[in-house]
């Protein structure tokens, strides 16, 4: 049978990090513990689990501390979680027959992770795989009877099992803060980052934010570089900070720019705020149905459903119409 070697990095995780090793240790052959900073008890706690506690100074970079934690593994496979991650009995039975079958090829198991709409996350899925489960050695081998090359991409498998996230707390601001400490410096983001940035100041952004950011996003519009996805995320941004600024002219601008593509919900329902906030309320009503019905949402799924569904409910409540008020809100509920 396989062994599993488990590598989390943590900073200040003693309200979760007993639930989750509690949940998984239990089929681990290894436990690593790589802390970036704790000034609580996590390491005490993760003490009482392994041996193999490590320091490793944050320098803004998770890739860079996941990779110092994987380089410490030992076993067949590496298991990769996050402190407010937590398995069921049932699951974990799954987990337990997956390491005594798994067949040698596969290199990277993918999870379910579940619960992620509760959690005001930059994910707009309740449930979604995640590669969990690493092979710490590649095996590479040759494919093609002429002509023959190294396979490059790796053998995955989805896996049935389902990982709950549990956070006591969002991360956005800490998420955010590194995005700005990136683009504070001038950097670019790379097109999976650029979009990952807009999505998280959509969802769980403050305006404060949101409006450090609209620099960033207007110069990502205005570079004829940018591609269709990322130019749609930055438009949604820049509206929105436009918007929160009371700058009708640049959120006009930036709006004609999406309408004339294929207008996002995100941007429709700015527009419905603004002229809900000017007591247009017919107008206003005309762009939040557009939101809610006629566009697909670039960033936050519930800028598409929930959120302008009760806009419209709110409108036709102050014009007078409760029986249409009543119905959008029972549908906003229902998003």
């Amino acid at each position: 049978m396989v062994t599993f070697s488990l590598c989390m990095i943590v900073k200040n995780e003693e309200k979760v990090l007993k639930r989750c090793l509690d949940s998984i240790s239990s089929i681990m052959d290894e436990i690593i513990i790589v802390d970036t900073g704790s000034s609580d008890g996590t390491r005490q706690i993760a003490a009482g689990y392994t041996d193999k506690i490590y320091d490793f100074e944050w320098i803004d970079d998770f890739a860079a501390a996941r990779n110092f934690a994987f380089s410490k593994a030992t076993c067949d496979y590496i298991y990769s979680a996050d402190a407010d991650e937590y398995m069921d009995a049932g699951n974990l039975e799954k987990f337990r027959a997956l390491k005594e079958n798994i067949l040698p090829e596969v290199e990277i198991v993918q999870m379910y992770y579940v619960n992620q709409l509760g959690q005001d996350s930059v994910y707009n899925f309740d449930r979604e795989l995640r590669a969990k489960l690493f092979k710490r050695v590649r095996n590479f081998t040759w494919i093609d009877p002429v002509h023959e090359n190294i396979r490059e991409l790796p053998v995955v498998y989805d896996s049935d099992i389902e990982i709950e996230h549990l956070p006591v707390s969002g991360h956005s601001g800490r998420d955010i803060g590194i995005f700005e400490k990136i683009t504070g410096k001038g950097k670019s983001l790379s097109p999976r980052l650029n979009g990952m940035y807009a999505r998280e100041l959509m969802i769980s952004g403050t305006d404060e934010e949101i409006i450090r950011a609209e620099d960033y996003f207007t110069d990502l519009v205005n570079d004829d570089l940018t591609g269709p996805e990322n130019l749609k995320d930055a438009v949604c941004i820049v509206v929105r900070a436009a918007y929160i600024r009371g700058d009708a002219l640049k959120m006009y601008h930036y709006a004609l720019k999406e309408v004339a593509m294929e207008p996002a919900s995100e941007v429709c329902y700015y527009l419905g705020r603004y002229y809900m906030d000017n007591n247009d309320l017919k107008e206003a009503t005309v762009w939040f149905y557009n939101a809610a019905f006629e566009t697909e949402s670039a960033l936050s799924i519930k800028h598409g459903g929930k959120y302008p569904l009760l806009k419209l409910s709110e409108c036709f409540e102050l014009l007078g119409d409760k029986k249409t008020a009543e119905n959008y809100r029972k549908q906003a509920e229902d998003a």
